[in-house]
């Protein structure tokens, strides 16, 4: 990401090449993206999550008795500084295990 944000810069004509001060921001602010990353990458691998779940797919029904609203709430992790944890129901084959592994991708991408 870093070497790509460089060679983007380094290739623009030098008339509408940024200042130094831009320029520095933005290596920073590809070094911070690359490290957010990184970080979070290894924290999916760490987790061994069942399933690559993302809460985009998780499906909102009156049957499973998810809303979006609900969804999105838990989708900003607060919970996690709270320490308060969430309780998944349900019968078998109705995706609680798919909704606790994209709560947890989701955590890994936020914490």
């Amino acid at each position: 990401m870093y070497e790509q944000s460089l060679s983007s810069i380094l290739a623009m004509p030098v008339q509408e090449q940024p200042s130094l001060h831009q320029f520095m921001a933005r290596m920073a602010q590809a070094e911070l993206l690359e490290r957010d990353r990184k970080r979070s990458e290894a924290n999916i691998k760490q987790s061994k999550m069942r399933y690559n779940a993302v809460l985009e797919q998780v499906e909102c029904t009156a049957t499973r008795n998810i809303n979006r609203d609900h969804l999105e709430t838990l989708a900003d992790c607060t919970y996690i500084y709270r320490g308060e944890n969430i309780l998944i129901t349900g019968s078998t084959g109705c995706g609680k295990s798919y909704l606790a592994c994209a709560l947890g991708r989701q955590a890994c991408d936020l914490v």
